[in-house]
């Protein structure tokens, strides 16, 4: 296995690993809960991270259909039991998994596209686009770097939130700080 590819995939599963540890700690009432208006929940925020690792890695990377709903991540405020999240990202991180096991050292300067519809297009861009369907692109690499990176800022909140929605003395990292 290619070792950037090795190294993005041991630090994701390590974020998932203490994300699913947080949710653990949690009743679905709690996961659900908004300290304001304009924060997430962390069910928000693990929709958010499911939606945002299909998107670039099965789906731009792996060439599979574009499926997101990303506005419906951020407004969802409930109904989705802290099981079903911790298998909705298990199972997403099973679909990148087969797509990045297949990659070989040239796939990494290879370019790929990433799709968008087309109101998450303008309200991220805040410009208006002519095409019926919105689009970027990156290299493989540079793109694995960024989805481990936004993984990790996520869990970092998640786990956060957790400490602050439940006392608890457990190192949710796995390193005492």
């Amino acid at each position: 296995m290619v070792e950037l590819i090795k190294d993005v995939l041991e630090d994701m599963n390590k974020q998932l690993d203490r994300i699913e540890r947080s949710l653990n700690l949690l009743t679905d009432e709690l996961i659900w809960k908004r300290w304001k208006d304009s924060m997430n929940s962390i069910g928000n925020i693990c929709l958010h991270l499911a939606g945002n690792e299909y998107q670039n890695v099965v789906s731009a990377i792996g060439n599979r259909p574009f499926i997101r709903e990303r506005s419906r991540e951020f407004t969802t405020e409930g109904g989705i039991s802290k099981e079903e999240l911790i298998g909705l990202l298990r199972q997403t991180r099973s679909e990148s998994e087969s797509v990045l096991f297949a990659l070989t050292p040239d796939d990494l300067s290879r370019e790929v596209t990433i799709r968008y519809g087309l109101e998450d297009w303008r309200r991220m861009h805040r410009r208006d686009s002519l095409d019926h369907e919105a689009c970027d692109t990156r290299f493989i690499g540079r793109l694995l770097v960024q989805v481990s990176a936004h993984y990790g800022y996520h869990a970092g909140q998640i786990i956060m939130l957790t400490k602050m929605l439940q006392d608890t003395n457990e190192h949710i990292t796995g390193q005492y700080h």
